[in-house]
């Protein structure tokens, strides 16, 4: 009993605030009359746990935090019932292209947000489909017409083969996208497909110019990943930033990095895992300039409750908020523990560095692609062993191609042969492991097992942490 009345840290209360948050919102799917009252009577609760500050007053915050979010989530929830009425109905309606047009099978697949019909706002986001492939960009604002169906995943509303009216671009109004173009255009001419396009899903996350068969190679290969917009990308850049300019000044590190940030999330889109990946890195930075370290634990929970308070539908469905938070989980958190209790040395070398974080983020992961897409690779931690390691020189030869391909575009293509042998190199590596017999396999589970899974992973976690006696908080991702 006197472990439970031991005072702690006043992050550990914030971070229940934050789970409690999250699941209160995840709650609002299904129980959506909560009021904004709810926030009210939780500021007692709230202001009891952070006077007394006692490990067992966590319920307390918890209990808060799940208020919070109720309202928060059905909030939006009573906005979304608008959509209701117009299912099955034939409407015409306006909207912004949220991210990068999917070019698939002679179509065109988009989501679209800031939706208008008849001078109306309508809330969330609605995912659409075009005939063809019309030259749509991220930004534009698109009129359609079609029929309104219901939504899937976070989507309020779905327009399957939608009539495309007009096409409405802002000339300038996203220089950092006209940035990425441009430099993707110099990319291209100084190296050539497929390894052009794959060495810009390495650095900018664009994976609309892959060929068809490549996307498949690497969703097989559990490797897609590595070419949109994510965590790890972004990881990459600001690890080389921060220890080059960390010899040169703190301040200067903090600043080049935290600018990286917000450069690479305006070129490559605010998707959900760029979103996740932005705030993770973002804050442990401060954290590192300041001589502090978020706990993980802590940090994942205050992460992912900003997101859902910014904008709840990623709790409802969102496939790339889940997988980009359980992969950050796997890497921040299980990998560090197993390193520290299968290997005793502080240091590893880096390819078993690199198999243990593969396997933590595959293990965190599973669950939630078995769950939904019912699909499995089996070769995915061969693929990674095989090209993780080497992404970062591909990155690096990749930009000197690109800057090669806007300078001297004479001579590009052979300033860009060294990305070009790494690239195409790593395309027969990808291929071979897609082509393997047993590289993937078919597997559905219930959600309740997937539940279950990640109750057997915390457990295996406070066992390992126990054993090694390894201290989380010694982990992170800019050092």
């Amino acid at each position: 009993m006197r472990w439970l009345g031991e005072r702690l840290h006043p992050m550990w209360h914030i971070a229940a605030l934050c789970y409690g948050l999250v699941s209160g919102v995840v709650l609002a799917q299904w129980w959506n009359g909560a009021s904004w009252w709810l926030i009210i009577a939780s500021i007692p609760l709230i202001s009891l746990a952070f006077w007394q500050r006692r490990r067992i007053l966590l319920i307390l915050m918890l209990g808060a935090g799940l208020l919070v979010g109720l309202a928060r989530g059905s909030s939006d929830q009573v906005q979304l019932q608008l959509y209701k009425p117009l299912y099955g109905q034939s409407v015409r309606l306006t909207g912004i292209v949220r991210d990068d047009a999917d070019n698939v099978a002679g179509s065109t697949r988009l989501q679209i947000t800031y939706i208008k019909m008849d001078e109306t706002s309508l809330p969330g986001q609605i995912w659409l489909s075009l005939r063809g492939n019309p030259a749509i960009k991220r930004g534009d604002e698109l009129a359609l017409r079609g029929v309104l169906k219901p939504g899937f995943g976070n989507f309020a509303a779905v327009l399957a083969r939608a009539k495309l009216d007009s096409v409405k671009r802002t000339s300038g109004g996203d220089p950092a996208l006209e940035l990425r173009d441009t430099f993707a255009d110099g990319v291209h001419k100084a190296i050539g497909d497929p390894g052009a396009s794959l060495g810009i899903g390495f650095l900018l996350g664009k994976k609309s110019m892959l060929p068809d068969d490549l996307l498949e190679a690497l969703k097989i290969a559990g490797l897609t990943h590595i070419i949109v917009a994510s965590g790890y990308n972004l990881t990459i850049l600001v690890r080389l930033a921060r220890r080059l300019f960390a010899k040169i000044s703190k301040y200067l590190a903090t600043l080049v990095s935290c600018s990286l940030v917000l450069g690479f999330i305006a070129m490559t889109g605010a998707s959900p895992s760029m979103v996740r990946a932005g705030l993770v890195t973002g804050l442990s930075l401060l954290a590192w300039y300041v001589g502090r370290k978020f706990h993980p634990v802590v940090l994942l929970g205050l992460v992912s409750a900003i997101t859902v308070l910014c904008n709840p539908s990623y709790a409802w469905g969102d496939m790339g908020w889940m997988l980009s938070f359980a992969a950050f989980a796997g890497v921040i958190i299980v990998a560090p523990v197993m390193t520290a209790y299968f290997f005793s040395a502080d240091k590893v070398p880096a390819i078993i560095q690199i198999l243990l974080e593969t396997l933590a983020a595959q293990l965190v992961t599973a669950p939630i692609i078995m769950a939904a897409f019912g699909q499995l690779s089996v070769v995915s931690l061969l693929a990674n062993i095989l090209v993780g390691p080497f992404i970062p020189l591909a990155m690096l030869l990749t930009s000197i191609g690109g800057v090669s391909g806007l300078i001297v575009p004479a001579i590009a293509h052979i300033i860009g042969w060294p990305a070009q042998m790494m690239l195409d190199a790593m395309i027969v590596v990808v291929n071979w492991c897609a082509e393997q017999s047993w590289a993937a396999v078919e597997l559905q589970i219930p959600w309740w097992i997937a539940v279950l899974w990640y109750g057997l992973i915390i457990a295996a976690v406070w066992f390992m942490k126990w054993r090694s006696g390894y201290r989380l908080r010694d982990a992170s991702i800019v050092t």
